[in-house]
């Protein structure tokens, strides 16, 4: 049987606790009904008793403190609320914990923005993970050592499990459902729960914002000329020239400040602005396209796919708004 041990951190948010207790409780409820012993043995683990959650509206009871834990096979860490930053200060007193379970075997799993917790054992250091999009920007900049894989809805590097934003957990908690036990199994408890399996990125659901808080100027400004003009062919030797850097600076400098070359941010503008009308507007494929600076159909749908996982056509079905009300 393993012994997984859900974390109540403070002001977790309780939709990612109880979500994983249901669908483990749920495999362990399977095996019983058929007279079998039960797969897991899950603990509600914490530093205190009792946790205030999702911004003290709930309060959840620890049925083991960390200090009674002496050894467990997985920890789940669940998202929390508010600044990720603060949440790491509110919950230090779980990360020594962590790091010595980890050093006894035990496996890790963060979901959502639980992520800034785990990497902040060190556990994550030059490996991928994921986290939600929303964060994307902070979690690069406090985490250099990571590599962030945002698209990504679920990572698994050696024992160290991260899922991508919300209720995507869900799809991590499957994910390890059948690596625990079985195939079977992950699909019965995704038809119970009537989840979709093997989702395997959030791509389309990402809003690109680049971040402009890493105090390089010429870099900021050279962002928000691409923003301005996304329209045009904007290219790597032009903004070079606008902002007296030479190429090779110029590209180094970008890349270390957005975690983008200056190219792929020049397409992560335009796609998220033919995002924005494919969602919005009556407006075809060919006319977003041209709208935001392609001329070569196929060359729009090759970035548009690799970026958002979909085809213009695909996403346009799946979230313009007036279809939807049509």
């Amino acid at each position: 049987m393993k012994h997984v041990s859900i974390l109540l951190p403070q002001r977790a948010i309780l939709g990612s606790v109880e979500g994983p207790r249901q669908l483990l409780a749920q495999v362990n409820h399977f095996f019983e009904s058929r007279g079998e012993k039960p797969m897991f043995n899950i603990q509600l683990v914490s530093s205190r008793k009792e946790t205030p959650l999702s911004g003290g509206a709930f309060t959840a009871h620890a049925s083991a403190l960390i200090s009674e834990v002496k050894k467990t096979d997985l920890i789940i860490i669940p998202a929390v609320d508010g600044d990720p930053a603060e949440g790491i200060e509110n919950n230090k007193e779980l990360i020594p914990w962590i790091q010595q379970q980890h050093a006894q075997g035990a496996e890790v799993a963060s979901l959502c923005i639980g992520a800034f917790i785990l990497a902040a054992t060190g556990l994550g250091n030059g490996k991928k993970m994921a986290t939600h999009w929303l964060a994307e920007n902070q979690f690069r900049k406090m985490f250099p050592q990571v590599t962030l894989i945002a698209e990504k809805i679920v990572t698994d590097e050696g024992g160290v499990y991260t899922s991508g934003g919300a209720y995507s957990y869900l799809n991590l908690i499957l994910y390890l459902i059948e690596k625990y036990v079985n195939r079977e199994t992950a699909v019965l408890c995704a038809k119970v729960f009537a989840l979709e399996i093997d989702r395997e990125n959030q791509s389309a659901f990402m809003m690109f914002t680049g971040t402009k808080e890493h105090g390089d100027t010429p870099i900021k400004e050279a962002q928000m000329f691409i923003e301005s003009n996304y329209q045009e062919k904007i290219t790597v030797d032009q903004l070079a020239s606008m902002f007296a850097l030479g190429r090779r600076n110029l590209e180094r400098r970008f890349k270390k400040a957005t975690a983008n070359t200056v190219v792929e941010y020049i397409q992560r503008v335009k796609i998220e602005a033919a995002k924005m009308s494919l969602e919005s507007s009556r407006e075809n494929v060919n006319e977003v396209m041209y709208k935001v600076g392609y001329n070569d159909i196929k060359a729009f749908r090759t970035t548009f796919k690799k970026i958002t996982g979909l085809s213009p056509v695909e996403y346009r079905n799946k979230y313009n708004v007036l279809s939807a009300v049509a």
